[in-house]
Formats: structure tokens, sequence, C-alpha cells
């Protein structure tokens, strides 16, 4: 019996989900994909339009779809909503100037229907650099308390370290499974 459950587990794990990275410019999106993808730090410039990679986490495929952070770029990252399983947002912890902007815009991408049933996985990034933000910080910073029918979490994160990243992918996996 355990042969055929763990099958049946195998073929569930295969099945591809639809993963958006998004945040501001210069949060660390890109890094954060090549990380998981190729667990290094890849050199990287500001993505105009986007970058789709198939990562491997465990038994689960992910299509993770980066999207570039700037203003002119933000209005088109509902083109990317249909079918999106969850959402990595991305905040750089070190950029108090903007975590209000950043706010506004993960809120408003919230409320799109399309949205409703993604998971959400907030990653306060850069917890590496000196006065930035703590984890607390940017969850009262970005008004976390006011999701209450999402499933999300925030993870502290050094995407040019490596730090954090397992632990919020490990919890973005056991939620995607268990929202089956």
């Amino acid at each position: 019996m355990g042969g055929l459950w763990s099958y049946f587990r195998g073929l569930l794990g295969a099945r591809e989900m639809r993963i958006l990275i998004l945040g501001l410019d210069g949060a660390g999106k890109t890094t954060i994909l090549y990380r998981l993808q190729v667990g290094e730090v890849v050199t990287t410039i500001p993505t105009i339009g986007f970058n789709v990679e198939q990562v491997q986490y465990k038994n689960l495929k992910f299509q993770v779809w980066d999207l570039g952070g700037q203003t002119s770029i933000r209005p088109y990252w509902r083109c990317y909503y249909s079918n999106t399983d969850a959402i990595i947002y991305v905040v750089d912890s070190a950029d108090k100037e903007r975590i209000g902007i950043s706010k506004e815009e993960l809120f408003h991408m919230l409320r799109e229907d399309e949205l409703t049933d993604a998971i959400l996985v907030v990653l306060a990034n850069k917890q590496d650099m000196a006065g930035c933000m703590t984890v607390a910080e940017v969850h009262q910073a970005l008004g976390l308390e006011a999701l209450k029918n999402r499933t999300f979490q925030i993870f502290k994160t050094s995407a040019t370290k490596g730090e954090g990243l397992d632990q919020a992918m490990d919890w973005l996996a056991n939620a995607l499974q268990n929202k089956k």
C-alpha cells in the first residue's frame, strides 16, 4: 500500500505549479530566482519584461515567472496573474523610503480576482545589509496583519548569501501540497 501511495504522491507532485516573483525593482527577485534554480548567485541586470525558469524543489516542479519591478512595468504584472498558484513577493528590507510603495503594489495586486487563492510568501530580503528593517518592521510596514483570508508567511532572507530561502521554499512547498 505504501508503494502505491508514494506513486500517486509522486504524480501529484509532478504537476508544474505557477509562481510569480514580484516586488519593486532592485529588491532581489532575479537573484532569488537563479539562486533557487542553480544554487548560486548569478550576476544580474535590471529585468525589462520577465524571466521564466523551471525550478525543481523537492518533489515539486515550479514554473517561476520573475517580472520586472520598474514603475513602468508594474501595470503589466496583471497580464501574468491567471492560473497562479503562489506569489513570492520580495521586499528590499534596506529600502525604507520605498516600503510604502511596496505596500501599495502588494495590496493592489492582492485585490485581483485571479489571485484570490494564490498563496503568498513575503521575503524580507537583504537582511545582511546594515540598517535594514527587521522582519517584524517589514511585516508592520506592509500591513500584513490585514491579510485575514489568505495563506501567507514572511521570511527573513539574504539572496546573495542564500539565507532563509530554503525555509521559505519548504513552507511554500508544504502550503501548496496542503492546498490540493
